[in-house]
């Protein structure tokens, strides 16, 4: 009986010419895998495609609740952000992916898993890191770093191959960004984008949302509500997460909401310029931190800024399924105990501009903002504050002109 290898397919060029590489090569049993993130009508005609070039079986697995539940809203609620400005939308996916990649090998008694990620990207090492985390007896199959045997170095390439090999497929060999797709967001690289001294060409790019430019000319309000730092509704709608997504999705991109142009650091060491739509997460991001600055003392908040930072580098480098992951997670839902209430805000040619937020567990004290004098503050304690409060300044300032004398 032959061994079985488990494809991560998209269905796409690479993933396609990859199926009768293993059979030439290894003399595996193929069997493809598509994990649904919510990447749409991209998975039609999957099972075709597979089938005809030479697998044994698909599997296409919904997980695009799972994902939103237990992926992206942990990231929300820690305002996970790489660099400053990447919503971590392909990050937080392939671990997820990776987990079902090995419950699939389980179940067909599987040896391998086999990926189509170059060897210059990132989801190389978070596809590998989660099957090592979760099945380290499994072998990892990565054509593209197995230069000897893996020969093809182009779509021309492998378009030949499929041909060769009885696969006469819809694919050209005309040069398109490079696209990942999920619930999320839409990421872009290639053409114009590796020169990052040229502007993208927005008209040719854009998948989700139109730029602000070509935004309504009309502000559009929005009320959203969050129960311990999960969304639950839109304008008065309770939703499921992936709905709300979804929603937001639609709302943000017709406004130019979460358009981003980043030259990112990977993890293999070098720079990579990409774009990045994600007009949802980015309102959803927002919506949540206003509601936070209303609930989080000023410890924990600062404490939860670097809890983010650190979350962010551990997603981007696939370090899911890690104890420090489950450790910082769980610094982050203790603060989202309080983080329930409502905000409202409108959108406006890429802006979300803030319209009021409310919270039964606010920690803003009108009496005590307010320029007028509360029972809660005496401004003559001010005085002994500042004086210890500035304490070692005063004590350095006297060392130095004793120093100067």
């Amino acid at each position: 009986m032959k061994e079985k290898v488990i494809l991560a397919y998209s269905g796409g060029l690479d993933t396609t010419a990859i199926i009768p590489w293993l059979k030439e090569n290894f003399d595996y049993e193929v069997i493809c895998c598509c994990i649904d993130c919510g990447q749409g009508e991209e998975l039609e005609g999957l099972e075709e495609r597979a089938k005809l070039s030479g697998a044994s079986k698909l599997y296409v697995v919904d997980i695009t609740d799972e994902f939103c539940d237990e992926y992206i809203v942990p990231c929300v609620q820690a305002h996970a952000v790489y660099e400053n400005k990447y919503l971590l939308g392909t990050s937080m996916a392939r671990p997820c992916m990776a987990k079902h990649f090995v419950e699939i090998a389980r179940k067909e008694g599987a040896t391998a898993i086999c990926h189509g990620a170059t060897g210059k990207g990132n989801d190389q090492i978070r596809f590998e890191l989660g099957i090592h985390a979760l099945a380290p007896d499994l072998k990892i199959i990565a054509p593209w770093r197995m230069t000897d045997i893996w020969t093809m170095q182009s779509r021309e390439d492998e378009i030949e191959y499929c041909k060769k090999h009885g696969i006469d497929l819809p694919f050209d060999a005309s040069h398109s960004y490079s696209r990942d797709r999920n619930l999320w967001h839409i990421s872009h690289e290639g053409l114009e984008l590796e020169d990052p001294s040229t502007p993208p060409d927005y008209d040719h790019l854009l998948v989700l949302s139109v730029t602000p430019e070509k935004a309504p000319d009309e502000a559009e309000y929005v009320t959203m509500t969050f129960e311990k730092g999960v969304p639950k509704s839109i304008n008065g709608e309770e939703m499921k997460v992936s709905d709300i997504i979804r929603k937001l999705n639609e709302l943000g991109g017709k406004h130019g909401i979460g358009i981003c142009d980043i030259v990112e650091n990977r993890v293999v060491g070098m720079k990579s310029r990409g774009i990045y739509e994600t007009p949802g997460g980015t309102i959803l991001y927002e919506a949540h931190q206003q509601l936070e600055e209303l609930i989080l003392d000023r410890a924990t908040y600062e404490m939860k800024e670097e809890m983010g930072n650190k979350l962010s580098q551990i997603v981007y480098e696939g370090k899911w399924f890690t104890p420090l992951r489950e450790a910082v997670q769980a610094f982050v839902e203790k603060t989202q105990e309080y983080v329930t209430g409502e905000v409202k805000f409108k959108l406006y040619k890429g802006n979300i501009i803030k319209a009021g937020t409310t919270s039964p567990y606010s920690l803003y004290s009108e009496s005590l903002a307010s320029f007028t004098t509360g029972d809660l503050y005496d401004h003559h304690d001010a005085d002994g504050f500042i004086n210890l409060f500035g304490l070692p300044l005063k004590v350095r300032a006297m060392m130095m002109q004793g120093l100067e004398k």
